[in-house]
């Protein structure tokens, strides 16, 4: 397969992909432009955790974090695509999302929080070789978060008090880029480039409150569209592999993982 019939291929697979399945769209690390399997193809497995910070809006602009344990089984064909899927749990932390911007609105507490959601990533990548060291990539990757979710917040709005229930639903995330990467003689591969990235969430609150942005708006998008990430994958004994990653777009994120290769 020649390289333009190659990168036609993948445009379709992306378009599809991100207008074809709607929401369910996918996140997280990248990883290596070269598939994680054996030069010859095939299956592998992995674990991971990825820390995820990064800025939503809805007018205001809130910092978010939270922390991503998951199992990852991924197959390529054709010696340089790629297809993967990932289960994991998450936790949410919108930073300042329960913050008063008024004196007549008192909280009993800051930021919104919620512990345990779940989650799935899927993601398509191709590689194509310059020499035995040099070669570039394109993948599209991201996440949708199966559960809403929700946190509560007390206080009082001039003197009266209230109590509210906030819930974050149908979060999800696309992530499409491409990477260059360089393999050194001992099979470590070094790995970056560019990204485009787009997040949204709806939110919805048992109650409206005067002072408290978050609860005053029904939707949440993310601050930034592009970003950086880099890389670095570093095979173990016996099909095993170590993968360290890192991403930059309006917030820092990171993660590493262990792979094997059957």
């Amino acid at each position: 397969m020649n390289y333009l019939l190659r990168l036609r291929v993948l445009a379709i697979t992306l378009l599809m992909i991100c207008f074809g399945v709607g929401n369910a769209v996918a996140g997280g690390p990248f990883g290596s432009p070269q598939p994680v399997a054996k030069e010859s193809g095939g299956l592998h497995t992995g674990i991971g955790y990825w820390r995820q910070d990064g800025v939503l809006e809805n007018g205001s602009a809130f910092g978010t974090a939270g922390n991503h344990g998951y199992s990852e089984v991924g197959y390529s064909f054709l010696k340089s695509w790629e297809i993967y899927a990932r289960l994991g749990i998450s936790d949410l932390k919108i930073l300042g999302g329960f913050s008063s911007l008024t004196p007549s609105t008192i909280t009993a507490k800051n930021d919104f929080e919620e512990n345990t959601n779940y989650f799935g990533t899927v993601g398509i990548k191709s590689f194509y070789p310059i020499n035995r060291a040099l070669g570039w990539g394109a993948f599209v990757q991201g996440s949708y978060y199966f559960r809403d979710f929700a946190d509560e917040v007390s206080g009082s709005q001039n003197g009266i008090p209230f109590k509210l229930e906030l819930r974050v639903s149908d979060l999800w995330d696309v992530n499409i880029g491409v990477g260059l990467q360089a393999m050194t003689t001992r099979g470590i591969k070094f790995y970056g480039g560019p990204f485009a990235y787009h997040a949204e969430a709806k939110s919805r609150t048992s109650g409206k409150i005067p002072g408290l942005p978050l609860t005053t708006a029904d939707g949440l998008r993310n601050r930034t569209f592009w970003g950086g990430f880099a890389g670095v994958e570093a095979p173990l004994a016996k099909g095993f592999s170590l993968h360290m990653e890192g991403q930059y777009s309006a917030r820092l994120s990171a993660g590493t993982a262990v792979t094997f290769s059957y």
